[in-house]
């Protein structure tokens, strides 16, 4: 169990890497879009694409976590909903809270905006949705990265006990 502890660790880690990435690549092509008239359409496409991806790395990470750890996963048809959930509950005996409930409030708006962005053309979305999620960005990449470094410690220090 503790070589899983810390592979999980190290893993949520390197995906975060990644999340952050992808979030500098979101800022960069905004300010980009802002700047550009005749591009613009082109920045933007790179916002949604980014911003798909940004709630796609932190799904892997819950993804892991629950398979790896939780008891169950989930399997129906709201399961992206319910896994966001089911990572702001503490399981005695298996696993702390992964997200606080303020962290998975914020990402409801990039799930939403996740599941939109597959259904509709790049060009069919509107400037000011995306506005909304590039200002929300900053908080919950804080957000995130505090409640997953803490869920890590755990993880580490479980390791270490051997508790888990």
């Amino acid at each position: 169990m503790k070589d899983k502890l810390i592979t999980l660790s190290k893993r949520i880690k390197a995906e975060m890497r990644d999340i952050e990435r992808t979030a500098d690549r979101v800022q960069c092509a905004w300010e980009l879009a802002n700047r550009s008239t005749d591009q613009k359409s082109y920045y933007l496409d790179s916002v949604a694409l980014n911003l798909h991806s940004f709630y796609n790395g932190l799904e892997r990470i819950f993804e892991s976590i629950a398979r790896q750890l939780d008891p169950v996963f989930p399997s129906s048809e709201r399961w992206h909903r319910e896994l966001l959930e089911q990572m702001t509950k503490d399981i005695p005996g298996v696993r702390p809270v992964v997200l606080s409930v303020k962290t998975a409030e914020l990402l409801v708006s990039f799930l939403a905006f996740r599941h939109l962005v597959r259904g509709i053309y790049a060009f069919e979305l509107k400037e000011d949705l995306l506005q909304n999620l590039v200002d929300l960005l900053t908080e919950v990449l804080s957000s995130i990265k505090q409640d997953l470094e803490g869920f890590c410690k755990l993880l580490f220090a479980a390791a270490e006990e051997d508790y888990y």
